[in-house]
């Protein structure tokens, strides 16, 4: 057990010694990204004490371990903080939590998978990780402006024919999805 956890530690070392600044800076922005959505989702009061540490901890996985499941997860663990935050808290559903939360998740997803394709070590031009945090940005801005727009919309349409179009589209779209998977698995 010594010897192993002796191991991995001498890994790490030589790890941080030989990683380049891109992707160490990529690695950064997935931390910040975690950490931003998982402050804005669990209650605020929570930071500070002691139940802070493990999800700091979550929040912070993805950009020490980018190829596993550890973006899922963390991801998860905002869902749940807001779930919570919002249904047991009593807290209100503003539109700047929700924004900020999709982003920072967005995000840090998107830069995690660059940097399970992007070794710790490697030289980079600065074009490939800008590139990639523009089209994710891209992303970002045009999915707020759609949903300011649809929770506009859906404000003066509200009643039943609006809801009868909401799970119609939902409907859809779960097709479509349906539909997508199978084609892609298909022989």
């Amino acid at each position: 057990m010594i010897e192993m956890i002796t191991r991995r530690a001498a890994g790490a070392r030589r790890a941080f010694t030989r990683a380049t600044i891109l992707p160490f800076l990529v690695r950064c922005a997935i931390g910040l990204c975690g950490i931003v959505a998982m402050s804005v989702a669990w209650p605020f009061e929570l930071f500070g004490t002691q139940y802070s540490v493990p999800l700091v901890a979550v929040a912070l996985y993805p950009a020490f371990a980018p190829r596993g499941r550890g973006a899922t997860f963390a991801a998860l663990t905002v869902i749940t903080g807001w779930v919570l935050d919002t249904s047991f808290q009593d807290s209100p559903v503003v539109l700047w939590r929700v924004l900020v939360i999709a982003s920072a998740l967005y995000l840090g997803h998107s830069l995690t998978a660059l940097a399970a394709v992007l070794p710790y070590d490697s030289v980079v031009n600065i074009d490939v990780p800008g590139l990639w945090v523009a089209r994710a940005l891209a992303v970002i801005l045009a999915s707020a402006v759609l949903t300011v727009l649809v929770l506009t919309l859906s404000a003066q349409l509200a009643g039943d024919p609006f809801l009868i179009a909401t799970v119609i589209g939902l409907a859809g779209a779960a097709a479509a999805t349906l539909l997508i998977a199978r084609l892609i698995h298909r022989p």
